[in-house]
C-alpha cells in the first residue's frame, strides 16, 4: 500500500493548455451542396487568420497532395496565384514549404497530416519572411472533403473568436475547492480521532484506520526528483509509461473511493455479517459482507472507467469522481507535520512547475514545454491517450470551434493536492490551539482567490499556466500572515502547539463501533459519566480531547482529569460524543 501511495504521489502535476485552432470553409464549385467546416491548427507568428467569415473570399483549393513541395521541383507548371495550396506533410520543415508556397504566389497553405496535428512552427528568425498563413489539415478531414464534395472545390481559412470565459470554469473552481475544504477539514478532525484511538485498547477484529504518513525534509527532496524524472520519462517514452501511469491511478483512485464510502456503508444497519474463520490473506480479518460489497463496487466503477476512459461524452464524470476521491484520500494520508514542512514543500514544486512550463521550451526542440507534452500528449505519441491526472469538465459554451479537439477544461491533481496539504495542517494547527479554526478558513478562502487569479491569467495570456505559480504565494502568505496577527508564527512554524501524546480526558469522544456491535459494550475499567453539552463548541467532536500546550488559551470545555490505574480515568466533567465523518 506505501508504494502504491508513493507511485500516485508521482503524478500530481499537470497543466492546463491552450492551442491554436482555426477552422477551413469547404463548398463546391458546383454548387448545389452545403458548405461545411473542417478544424485545422496553425501558427499565429507566421500570419494571423480572419475572425469573420463574411469578410474573407473564397479561394480555389489546389490540390498537390501527392507531393511534400520541398523542392522547386515539387511546384507546379502554373503559379498558384489566388489559390490556396494543399500539400503532404514531412520530408522538409515547415518553413522550406511555405517559402515555396509563397515564392509560387499562394494565398495560403494547407499541410495534410496523417499524424496528430501540430502547430506548424519554425525558427522566430524565419517568421518576418512569411506572410502566408499556414495550417495542418488532419488526413481523415481531407478524404471527408473529396468524398462530400468532390475535387473541385472552393476554400477559405478563418479563425472565429471564443468567449473568454467558459462556464466550465465555474464547476471546475467548486469542485477543485471543495475538494481542497473537505480533505482538509477531514484530514484535521481524522488527527484528533486517531490521537484518541492511540489511548484505546483495539480488541476488534478490524482496525479504526491507516496510519498517515509524515512527510520529512528528506522526504520532499527525494519526491521532487522522483517527479523530475518521472516527467523526463513520460516525455521520452511516453506511449510505454502511459499505461502504467493510467494502472497506478486505477489502484490509487479505487482505494481513494473505498476509503470515502466506508465510513457511510458502516453505519448501514444492513449485511452486518462476518465472513467465516479462514486463513485466507485479508479474509482473515473476518471482514462484513458490506465492506466486501463495497470494494466489489469501487473496482468495478474503476475498472468501468478504464474500459471506457475515450468516451468524451460521460467518461469524464467517471474521472472526476475518482479523482475527488483519490485527492481526498492523499490529503487524508499524507501529513505535513510543520509549517515549515508546508512551506518547503510548496516551494519546491512551486519552481519545479515554472520550471518545466516556462524554462522548457528554450530548452527542446520544439520549442514546447515538457510539462505542456506530457499533460496533452506528445505529438508522435501513437497511443493518443491522455494522462488521468486532472479534473476535466467539457466546454459550455457554444462556439464554431468546438468541433475541434479541445472540448474540455483541465485542472491537475497536483493543483489541488499541494495546497490542500497546507489547508491540512491549518486545520490541524487550529484544532490544537483552538482558534475557531480561523487558519483552515483562511487558507481555504485564500486558495478559491488563487485560483481566480490562475482562470484570468489564463484568459489574459491565452496559453496553459503553472497554477502553483499563484497557489503557492497565496496560501503561504495568508497562513503566515494569520500566524503573525494571532501571536503564534513560533508555534505555526514548528507545530509546537501539537499535543502528539494527548492522554484520555473525560471529556473525549468515545472512539467508533461497528454498526454490529452493541453500543453498550465498553473496555474493561471504562466509566464514562455523561453530562449534557456545557457549550456550542463542545458539539464538535474532532476538536475533543486535546488541552492547549501552551497554556495561552483556555477552552470553556477544558478539564483536569488524573488516571488512577492503566485502564480507568476519573473524570471531572464530560460532554456527549457526536458523530465522525
Amino acid at each position: 500500500m506505501a508504494a502504491a501511495r508513493l507511485a500516485a504521489a508521482l503524478l500530481l502535476l499537470a497543466a492546463q493548455v491552450a492551442c491554436e485552432f482555426g477552422l477551413l470553409r469547404v463548398v463546391s464549385q458546383n454548387g448545389g451542396i452545403r458548405g461545411k467546416d473542417y478544424c485545422i491548427l496553425y501558427n499565429p507568428q507566421w500570419a494571423h487568420l480572419p475572425r469573420d467569415l463574411s469578410k474573407v473570399s473564397l479561394l480555389k483549393l489546389r490540390d498537390l497532395s501527392s507531393t511534400q513541395l520541398c523542392s522547386y521541383l515539387d511546384l507546379p507548371v502554373e503559379d498558384l496565384t489566388n489559390q490556396i495550396a494543399l500539400v503532404a506533410r514531412g520530408n522538409c520543415t515547415f518553413y522550406e514549404k511555405v517559402r515555396l508556397a509563397q515564392g509560387s504566389g499562394a494565398h495560403a497553405l494547407l499541410i495534410v497530416s496523417k499524424e496528430k496535428l501540430v502547430p506548424p512552427g519554425g525558427n522566430k528568425t524565419q517568421y518576418e519572411e512569411i506572410s502566408i498563413p499556414v495550417a495542418l489539415l488532419s488526413h481523415r478531414d481531407l478524404r471527408d472533403i473529396f468524398r462530400r464534395f468532390g475535387r473541385a472545390v472552393m476554400v477559405t481559412l478563418y479563425a472565429p473568436g471564443e468567449p473568454a470565459m467558459d462556464y466550465n470554469m465555474v464547476i471546475i473552481f467548486v469542485m477543485a475547492v471543495g475538494t481542497v475544504a473537505l480533505g482538509g477539514y477531514w484530514a484535521g478532525s481524522r488527527d484528533v480521532k486517531k490521537r484518541y484511538m492511540k489511548h484505546k485498547r483495539d480488541d476488534g477484529p478490524e482496525k479504526q484506520e491507516d496510519e498517515a504518513v509524515d512527510v520529512t525534509p528528506v522526504m520532499i527532496c527525494v519526491f521532487v526528483v522522483m517527479c523530475c524524472v518521472m516527467l523526463v520519462l513520460l516525455y521520452y517514452f511516453y506511449d510505454h509509461l502511459v499505461y502504467v501511469i493510467i494502472g497506478i491511478f486505477c489502484l490509487a483512485s479505487s482505494t481513494g473511493l473505498y476509503s470515502c464510502l466506508a465510513p457511510c456503508v458502516r453505519k448501514l444497519p444492513f449485511c452486518t455479517c462476518r465472513v467465516p474463520d479462514n486463513n485466507l490473506p485479508y479474509f482473515h480479518k473476518r471482514p462484513q459482507a458490506r465492506m466486501l460489497l463495497l470494494a466489489l463496487f469501487c473496482v468495478t466503477v474503476t475498472v468501468v472507467w478504464g474500459i471506457f476512459r475515450n468516451e468524451d461524452q460521460w467518461a469524464w464524470v467517471l474521472q472526476d469522481i475518482l479523482g475527488i476521491a483519490f485527492c481526498l484520500y492523499m490529503l487524508k494520508t499524507i501529513r505535513l507535520p510543520t509549517f515549515k514542512a508546508c512551506t518547503l514543500l510548496l516551494l519546491v514544486l512551486f519552481i519545479y512547475d515554472v520550471f518545466f512550463v516556462f524554462i522548457t521550451p528554450f530548452l527542446t526542440k520544439s520549442g514546447n514545454s515538457i510539462m505542456v507534452e506530457v499533460a496533452t500528449g506528445p505529438s508522435n505519441s501513437s497511443t493518443h491517450e491522455k494522462l488521468p491526472m486532472v479534473l476535466k469538465v467539457p466546454r459550455l459554451n457554444t462556439s464554431p470551434l468546438s468541433l475541434c479537439d479541445r472540448p474540455f477544461s483541465l485542472l491537475g491533481f497536483g493543483d489541488i493536492l499541494v495546497p490542500g496539504l497546507l489547508v491540512a495542517y491549518c486545520h490541524r494547527f487550529d484544532i490544537q490551539v483552538q482558534s475557531s479554526r480561523i487558519y483552515f478558513v483562511a487558507c481555504t478562502i485564500a486558495y478559491g482567490l488563487g485560483l481566480l487569479v490562475t482562470f484570468v491569467a489564463l484568459v489574459l495570456m491565452q496559453r496553459g499556466q503553472p497554477a502553483l505559480l499563484y497557489l503557492v504565494p497565496c496560501t503561504l502568505m495568508t497562513s503566515c500572515t494569520v500566524a503573525l496577527w494571532r501571536r503564534e508564527l513560533g508555534a505555526f512554524w514548528t507545530g509546537s502547539g501539537f499535543a502528539k501524546d494527548v492522554p484520555q480526558t473525560s471529556w473525549a469522544p468515545a472512539p467508533p463501533t461497528d454498526s454490529d456491535a452493541p453500543l453498550s459494550q465498553q473496555p474493561a475499567g471504562e466509566d464514562l459519566a455523561k453530562r449534557p453539552l456545557p457549550t456550542e463548541e463542545a458539539a464538535l467532536p474532532e476538536e475533543a480531547g486535546v488541552a492547549d500546550s501552551t497554556g495561552d488559551h483556555h477552552s470553556p470545555m477544558a478539564s483536569t482529569s488524573s488516571p488512577t490505574n492503566g485502564d480507568q480515568v476519573q473524570p471531572s466533567s464530560v460532554v456527549q460524543p457526536g458523530t465522525l465523518a
